[in-house]
């Protein structure tokens, strides 16, 4: 039989709550998206006095991450490495704050953050990422 962990709503608020107490400890005000198995937004959070600007923007860095199973940094990556050519794939944001979220190898969905640098939106993605990664098939 084969078991496919679909995330709650509750489940999605404690990978949210992760990633808002990295930037609490941080002092850093973002916004903070994370989608279900199927790639839809579950749950957004906007701190206060976070642009309006970066509600779009985590909600693409958690879709890009989603729809292609990996970390938006890798895309930052290989952009900022030369190949340009990157820029026109289709759903793929080349910033990093992206992370897909994964369970015993299984994609549940994926957290997108906005609002600080990039590099720091992806330490708050990784907490709540890392949330995620404890949690178990049932």
């Amino acid at each position: 039989m084969y078991n496919k962990f679909a995330l709650t709503l509750e489940d999605a608020k404690a990978i949210a709550a992760a990633a808002r107490a990295k930037a609490v400890d941080n002092n850093w005000n973002v916004v903070i998206a994370v989608l279900d198995e199927g790639g839809h937004l579950m749950y957004l959070e906007r701190m206060d006095r976070t642009q309006l600007g970066s509600v779009q923007v985590a909600q693409e860095k958690a879709r890009s991450a989603y729809l292609f199973r990996r970390p938006t940094k890798k895309f930052e990556e290989i952009v900022t490495g030369g190949r340009l050519v990157m820029l026109n794939l289709p759903g793929a944001l080349p910033v990093e704050g992206g992370l897909p979220l994964m369970v015993d190898g299984e994609l549940i969905g994926a957290i997108g953050v906005s609002g600080v640098q990039s590099a720091q939106d992806g330490i708050i993605a990784e907490a709540g990422a890392a949330l995620a990664a404890t949690f178990k098939l049932s």
